[in-house]
């Protein structure tokens, strides 16, 4: 009871703030609709769609035989997790997430491969890194393929890490056939999937962007880091172009932001898989992908 009337009060006094700053916080939203309207659904919706459809119409278990030889060894993940893990590489956060809630639904991963998989293939893409972060930046393309090459190995470093303490493998067992799914109906699912998935990502980005004003107003690196754990796409313009920035662009990649962990429970919601692993993924591949980036910033920066 005690704990539900703090949470209230908590509640309450964040209410309380939003009205004393009305005007400023409708100025935020307007921004985070931009954003969403400007890039987040330009870049996401798509994305969703497809990696939907490719899940119901069997791509699972076309990667499934022909990666088995990587992904068992080197994650203790079956090869049909592959799927997730491209797919996320290429779409970025959550698809990765996303598409691992639907393999394990279609019955081609395990529950305990499913969540371990979740620990590393919810990433950024590399338009964000090499365009955004790189190129809007830095102002360089070769500065953004090195995020998105740390980006990538800092993910399989993590995929790595989670595969201890994983059982032996178990014997074969049955597959659903995802391809027995009409064309048709696999498009319109695909995409209403994506529609419901967009409209909870977008809900969230606006949320965050609101609740990371204040944190705006903080200098230096210190502001920039505090901002972009709470948003990522609200750091951009706080980001400076020499090492510290790049090791801070990294990181912040890596972690993703509490908006994008949001955006990721909330596409895992139904799916009946704990999100431990993806959140303590999010953490280690930010440090991972932060200690590679100070390795590298002196001969990336100059």
């Amino acid at each position: 009871m005690k704990k539900r009337a703090v949470l209230c009060l908590m509640a309450a006094l964040g209410l309380a703030a939003l009205l004393a700053d009305a005007e400023g916080v409708r100025q935020s939203v307007s921004e985070a609709l931009s954003l969403c309207a400007g890039t987040v659904i330009p870049s996401q919706f798509l994305f969703l769609a497809a990696t939907s459809l490719l899940v119901m119409l069997g791509v699972g278990e076309v990667l499934a035989p022909r990666l088995e030889f990587l992904m068992w060894p080197l994650f203790r993940v079956d090869g049909a997790g592959a799927a997730a893990l491209l797919l996320g590489l290429v779409g970025g956060y959550p698809i990765g997430a996303r598409t691992t809630a639907e393999l394990y639904q279609e019955g081609l991963l395990r529950t305990d491969e499913a969540e371990r998989l979740l620990a590393f293939c919810n990433t950024a893409n590399p338009a964000f890194l090499i365009s955004v972060l790189g190129v809007g930046v830095f102002g360089s393309v070769r500065t953004g393929v090195w995020l998105w090459l740390i980006h990538i190995l800092s993910a399989l470093l993590t995929g790595i890490l989670f595969r201890r303490g994983a059982g032996r493998r178990r014997g074969s067992r049955r597959r659903i056939t995802a391809r027995a799914v009409p064309f048709s109906q696999a498009l319109v699912q695909s995409v209403r999937r994506a529609l419901d998935s967009i409209l909870g990502i977008c809900a969230f980005v606006v949320v965050f962007y609101v609740l990371a004003r204040p944190l705006r107003g903080l200098p230096g690196l210190a502001g920039a880091a505090a901002v972009g754990f709470v948003e990522l796409f609200s750091v951009i313009p706080r980001l400076t172009a020499n090492r510290a920035g790049f090791v801070l662009a990294s990181l912040l990649a890596g972690w993703g932001g509490v908006s994008v962990l949001c955006q990721t429970l909330a596409v895992l919601a139904d799916s009946g898989l704990s999100t431990r692993n993806c959140i303590v993924g999010k953490a280690i591949q930010a440090g991972i992908a932060g200690g590679l980036a100070l390795l590298a910033a002196g001969y990336v920066i100059g």
